[in-house]
């Protein structure tokens, strides 16, 4: 059975051209989205999903009306395959069903594999380079020693609150008795 799925991004777009083509590509239920296609989470598509069978076929009318991310869709392509559905895209003739539409759409897989790699890589050379030159990643720490020092004097002094501490250092109580355990376990 073909399951056609439609979607436009907002209320002003219209579905008719869709709705048409998916109809002479012979589909016998159709499934729509009014939403942004960067939304992975469409109830129309879900719908189109669920209610697939084994031996179904999910019909697009463009790729981009299934998703606009390439790794969101490769997951959904990788869904439907394990269920035995297959997935045709009107304009690019495409259709995993068929051998050379399974070869097409692996080789965007491995392209889209090797592309998130190569940022992998230049990720983590990037965050060496910066420890070489002395630069940590993360969040600044709100409290140096001066101010764990100050904390823990002003702490075992007793004479000012926990409330008190906290407004003259700028730290909230997290902070401040997070830094006090790590100062005695230190």
């Amino acid at each position: 059975m073909n399951i056609g799925y439609c979607r436009v991004s907002t209320q002003d777009q219209n579905l008719e051209l869709q709705l048409d083509e998916l109809k002479k590509a012979g589909c016998e239920k159709i499934f729509q989205d009014v939403a942004s296609g960067s939304k992975d989470e469409r109830q129309g598509l879900l719908e189109a999903v669920s209610f697939a069978r084994e031996g179904d076929c999910i019909v697009v009318w463009k790729l981009d009306r299934l998703s606009r991310s390439l790794r969101h869709l490769i997951d959904t392509v990788n869904h439907l395959k394990e269920r035995g559905i297959g997935l045709r895209v009107i304009t690019m003739n495409l259709d995993t069903t068929t051998p050379s539409g399974n070869l097409v759409f692996h080789i965007f897989a491995s392209l889209s594999e090797f592309e998130r790699e190569l940022i992998r890589e230049r990720t983590i050379a990037g965050l060496q380079a910066a420890r070489v030159r002395g630069r940590v990643g993360g969040r600044k720490r709100l409290m140096d020693e001066k101010k764990v020092q100050i904390a823990k004097s002003l702490h075992a002094d007793g004479k000012a609150s926990v409330l008190e501490i906290c407004q003259t250092l700028n730290v909230s109580k997290a902070t401040l008795y997070r830094n006090l355990k790590l100062a005695k376990a230190a």
